[in-house]
């Protein structure tokens, strides 16, 4: 074999050991079962929603557990001066003496990863309840009517994964959702539903497997699509099935930050004077009524078959008994 040959198959061996590696790390930080966080999409723009994700996440995570203490952070300034005098390789044994002698692995509360979707990221978190994190966060928007993002659309905690096929996801649930919906508990509730990258699971029939389900825990479990007491959050993407059970779903418009904090439109006004519908006046604003109710009736079949970045096709996610 001639020199050149050889060569060849030597940039061919790097270039694959090359590629494994970076594959293997890329698996690394991507959605995995077992993992707990935060799904948070956003249109279009990842990169500014990971950012803003992280400023709003830690801004209310300081307020309710107290700023993140990191390991490398303990110690007086004294030991710290003197720290930097010592040898870096005296320095770095020393560091690495330290972390084998907790026996705990240094990690941040907050860790951006793929989520394995477009316009979705998904924020592991550490030592913290992701699903009442969100909910101080959606209360506090939804009082103060503060603006605080651009690119963020919903927030969705994730408090259990498991593997996204129906019997894995029947058989995770049965134990997940004792809290809630296990005799003596009950609760009024609807399931939301969507799936990403993943075309092996039918809507309906997840819905309908987890609804008989919440009925075994409890018979007087019951569902209601109008303002119901919790909301299962079933959200799969490829072969993970991100699941929580959160409260206020409605009144916070789905976890929809960009809408909670907008006002409530205003209530009409009712008067007590009694008006003549013959009158010209009467007529006109009756005509009037009538064609707005057919312009919002209009407006409503379009939402159902067109879906918007904002609401996020709001279609897909299935409310079920």
């Amino acid at each position: 074999m001639s020199a050149a040959q050889n060569e060849s198959r030597k940039r061919s061996k790097k270039r694959y050991v090359a590629g494994h590696h970076n594959k293997r790390w890329k698996g690394s930080r991507e959605l995995e079962v077992g993992m707990e966080g935060i799904l948070i999409t956003c249109n279009m723009n990842e990169r500014k929603c990971t950012a803003e994700a992280f400023n709003l996440l830690s801004e209310y995570a300081d307020k309710l557990y107290g700023p993140e203490k990191l390991q490398d952070n303990t110690g007086s300034s004294s030991e710290e001066e003197e720290a930097e005098e010592e040898d870096v390789d005296v320095a770095l044994k020393k560091e690495v003496a330290q972390l084998q002698a907790s026996g705990a692995k240094q990690e941040r509360r907050f860790q951006a990863l793929d989520s394995g979707a477009n316009n979705v990221i998904f924020i592991r978190t550490q030592n913290l309840e992701s699903d009442k994190l969100v909910h101080h966060i959606l209360s506090d928007l939804h009082t103060t009517k503060k603006k605080k993002s651009r690119v963020i659309l919903r927030m969705l905690p994730v408090t259990g994964t498991c593997k996204a096929f129906q019997d894995d996801m029947v058989k995770y649930l049965t134990t997940f959702l004792e809290p809630w919906f296990k005799t003596p508990n009950c609760a009024t509730y609807q399931i939301a539903f969507k799936a990403r990258n993943s075309s092996h699971n039918k809507r309906d029939e997840i819905i309908k497997s987890i609804a008989g389900l919440v009925g075994k825990l409890n018979p007087k479990n019951k569902v209601d699509l109008t303002n119901p007491e919790l909301t299962i959050i079933v959200e799969v993407i490829k072969a993970v099935c991100c699941i929580s059970v959160v409260k206020d779903y409605t009144l916070y418009r789905k976890y929809n930050v960009q809408e909670v904090v907008k006002e409530d439109a205003p209530k009409p006004d009712v008067t007590t004077t009694k008006t003549d519908p013959n009158k010209p006046e009467q007529k006109e604003k009756q005509n009037t009524g009538e064609t707005n109710q057919e312009d919002k009736k209009g407006d409503e079949e379009n939402d159902k078959n067109v879906p918007q970045d904002n609401k996020e096709a709001d279609k897909d996610e299935g409310e079920g008994e």
